[in-house]
């Protein structure tokens, strides 16, 4: 049987966050550590030196990403300390022949990184035969956000080459073991060990499964697809999402009726006149279990929802309601627990008369909204997600959730915010 490797990539900006993240994957059972893309464009190449003098008997793989005066750059990472150096598969035939012919130079060995690269299989034949020493298929983050995976080219390039093929990117201790029965001989995980809380359970969890072939459930949250949006958006806070989308604003003034109560769902859109509750009410038929009544009514009054709108709501199992305008009946709404956001709270309602319009496309505090897009609320506000872009959003406040787990465990353990993220080092000059 083939010897399996694990891999962990320390893809961190800072190396006094990386380095205990190294020590814990270590004790957890890692075979190989990777000086990630952005730890040596933030630290330079000393971040292979420190990684090579605290682990003297451990691989250490720079991922150089290397696309050009491959001869240079293979030589300094080698001199650093590194044995494996990443090239990029769209790199040039000369430029990885002369990391190929560098790395005998310097004893060290040549991964190429199939990233971006678009016939994988025809690329990993051309670079096998040019004496690279293993071939990478890496998930990119970004593609890994829009549920994307890599395990069936994997499978391919496997049977295409005989040297060595790691796989990297989204892998945890439940998809791993089909990342190694599709071929992989070495298996590099980021954030499933970097994140964590506990890096070295997370370690030793994904070396089992690694080598026992079963699955060991996840202590981190799960990224998914298409089917996982509402399992996913329920697990992270508008805060998450807000930052996972540079800092996006939720829908201005509008407040829970409940403090403490979770809303996510697909939107059922509508657009009324103040005081007319007509439509609003008649969007409850329309809507489906799970679904998210939301309505402009300009921000004022009267209520256009009340006691009866929320019980006919309870009754069908919409997901809550969320207006741009006013809401009434709040000490029955709250009995019921039920998820209201509203601008406003007043006793008096309008009258129905029909009109206006349902699952129409309409805009909240400079927010276009339409029907199926996705609304997450919490305490903290009120977001909307495009229905397009869901999987990606999700995943991308998951990752946002994960980094601030890790952030808490080192603060706990005798940091600050400020320390912990070094922002001396990182305000602008």
């Amino acid at each position: 049987m083939k010897k399996l490797i694990l891999q962990v990539a320390l893809d961190f900006v800072d190396m006094h966050r990386a380095m205990p993240a190294a020590k814990e994957a270590v004790a957890g059972g890692v075979d190989w550590l990777e000086a990630g893309t952005p730890l040596i464009k933030a630290e330079g190449l000393d971040a292979i030196r420190e990684l090579k003098a605290k682990f003297p008997n451990k691989v250490i793989v720079a991922d150089m990403k290397t696309m050009d005066v491959g001869r240079a750059e293979v030589e300094i990472a080698a001199k650093a300390g590194a044995k494996i150096v990443d090239v990029l598969g769209v790199a040039s035939d000369s430029t990885i022949s002369e990391c190929v012919e560098a790395a005998k130079n310097y004893g060290c060995e040549v991964a190429v990184d199939m990233i971006e690269v678009k016939d994988i299989v025809k690329r990993a034949v051309e670079v096998e035969k040019l004496g690279v020493n293993y071939i990478g298929i890496h998930t990119s983050v970004d593609m890994q956000m829009r549920g994307k995976s890599s395990f069936d080219i994997l499978k391919k390039v496997v049977a295409a080459v005989n040297i060595p093929v790691s796989i990297a990117g989204g892998i945890n201790s439940e998809n791993i073991v089909e990342a190694v029965k599709a071929g992989a001989s070495i298996v590099i995980v980021g954030g499933s060990i970097t994140k964590a809380k506990d890096a070295k359970k997370a370690a030793q969890d994904i070396k089992k499964a690694m080598t026992s072939l079963k699955k060991i459930n996840t202590k981190l949250f799960k990224r998914g697809g298409e089917k996982d949006i509402a399992a996913i958006l329920k697990q992270i806070s508008t805060a998450n999402l807000s930052d996972a989308l540079h800092r996006m604003p939720s829908l201005a003034g509008i407040k829970p009726v409940i403090n403490g109560l979770k809303l996510v769902g697909k939107a059922v859109t509508v657009r009324t006149y103040p005081g007319d509750w007509a439509k609003p009410v008649e969007a409850i038929d329309i809507a489906e279990p799970g679904d998210v009544v939301i309505i402009d009514v300009s921000g004022v009054g009267p209520a256009v929802w009340g006691g009866l709108a929320t019980t006919s709501c309870v009754r069908k199992k919409i997901a809550g309601v969320v207006i741009n305008g006013a809401i009434r009946d709040t000490d029955e709404i709250r009995k019921f627990k039920f998820p209201a956001f509203s601008k406003l709270i007043m006793s008096n309602a309008g009258e129905p008369k029909g009109f206006g319009e349902i699952n129409v496309p309409i805009t909240i505090s400079g927010v276009k909204i339409f029907p199926g897009d996705w609304i997450v609320a919490d305490d903290d506000g009120v977001m909307v997600i495009p229905k397009e872009k869901a999987v990606e959003y999700a995943n991308r406040a998951m990752d946002v959730l994960e980094k601030e787990n890790r952030l808490s465990k080192e603060i706990l353990e005798g940091g600050t915010l400020s320390s912990v993220m070094n922002l001396l080092k990182w305000e602008k000059k």
